[in-house]
């Protein structure tokens, strides 16, 4: 997906970690050589809250510093969220959705009542994978390696060595945590599903 600047909504519960995946997108982006914009929607931060995020990313210089309205792709780190709040709110016509769950995109599509859309949907168990992967369910790192193979426009390699350095920067001494995410996102990457 070629855009000028690609927008990028995360949506997902307090804890579950969506504004800690787009910072990490964020900063891994940019060291590809991208320009990128990472931030979080602060409301009333509690466990199991809703919780927004953001991403832009382009090739060349981001000048606009506003919220996103109009998103190219979603995140839905819980697929619950759907009746609780208008997650597809602004979304464009051509726009991605990519979500956490077990059931198939054209289940999702039936769902949604999006038959006669031209919305691409991906899904991913990110639950699954993290659960297998770290012993908890916090679905952020694998949704990050879903997001890079449906966007194909970011080396995986050199996405995954940024996300790496980025692990070992923060959770210094913790190697086996490092190593259990990055099998995780390694792990959906390999495993999302589209249409």
């Amino acid at each position: 997906m070629e855009k000028e600047i690609l927008e990028i909504r995360w949506h997902g519960r307090g804890g579950q970690g969506a504004k800690t995946a787009a910072l990490l997108f964020g900063e891994a982006a940019l060291e590809t050589g991208k320009y990128i914009q990472a931030f979080p929607e602060y409301g009333p931060e509690r466990m199991g809250a809703p919780v927004t995020a953001y991403n832009r990313i382009s090739s060349s210089e981001i000048k606009i510093h506003s919220g996103i309205k109009n998103p190219d792709i979603l995140i839905i780190l819980d697929p619950t969220l759907f009746d609780t709040c208008n997650v597809l709110e602004g979304l464009k016509e051509d726009g991605i959705i990519l979500v956490n769950t077990k059931e198939s995109p054209e289940r999702i599509r039936e769902k949604l009542f999006l038959k006669e859309s031209k919305i691409k949907i991906y899904t991913v168990d990110a639950s699954k994978i993290a659960t297998e992967s770290l012993g908890r369910d916090i679905p952020n790192t694998p949704m990050l390696g879903a997001l890079v193979k449906i966007l194909g426009i970011l080396d995986f390699q050199s996405f995954f060595n940024s996300v790496k350095k980025r692990l070992q920067e923060k959770f210094r001494g913790k190697e086996s945590f490092i190593e259990k995410n990055l099998e995780a996102i390694k792990r959906a990457y390999e495993e999302v599903k589209s249409e």
